[in-house]
């Protein structure tokens, strides 16, 4: 037990169903627990997979007594509130081969998640909020241009400046960023900038 407890990596032994039998100081550590406080937890409340099937081939696996290692990719939030990934990794374990087998999961921390931070969307210029509140209301880039005094390629110029400068995928996107940023006015319409 003392050399279970000395082991760095957080290690936790589970019953076949997944349930924290004993977990060790580094593995508690990680959820900002202390010695026996996640027994009886489930492994999988405390992980998130990155590929949910995983688990559930790893569960027919056990099931059907094979003995492999099955790695999983996870993600967490630490103690700490940090948003960390990782692989788990769970073993079959047991005295006897028909003995319904533990397992032995490993966790190999490999970093923290970076969650790239959105750029602040620039506001849009009064020509460009007039061409979202057409097009929000069904308006073509024909119709757009000529409600503006535009010409169709100007309408397209600034959509295409919008998209550039808001990240949008298409004018769908655009006309949602639009509502989202303030720039035309929710629960109106027709739609006004």
């Amino acid at each position: 037990m003392n050399l279970f407890a000395r082991i760095p990596m957080p290690i936790a032994v589970c019953d076949a169903n997944g349930a924290i039998i004993l977990a060790n100081p580094a593995m508690t550590a990680e959820w900002g627990e202390t010695s026996g406080t996640l027994r009886g937890r489930n492994v999988l409340e405390l992980f998130r997979p990155a590929e949910p099937t995983q688990v559930l081939r790893i569960a027919e696996a056990v099931r059907l007594g094979r003995r492999s290692r099955y790695p999983v990719a996870v993600r967490w939030a630490a103690a700490d509130g940090t948003r960390r990934h990782g692989e788990l990794t769970a073993e079959p374990v047991s005295d006897t081969s028909d003995e319904v087998p533990g397992l032995l999961v490993l966790l190999r921390v490999l970093g923290e998640e970076q969650i790239p931070a959105a750029p602040p969307a620039e506001a849009a210029t009064p020509a460009e909020a007039r061409i979202l509140a057409l097009l929000a209301g069904g308006a073509t880039t024909a119709q757009a241009a000529r409600d503006t005094g535009l010409t169709t390629d100007g309408v397209t110029y600034h959509l295409r400046r919008l998209t550039e400068r808001w990240g949008a995928a298409n004018r769908t996107e655009l006309v949602a960023r639009a509502y989202a940023l303030g720039v035309l006015s929710p629960g109106v319409w027709p739609p006004v900038a």
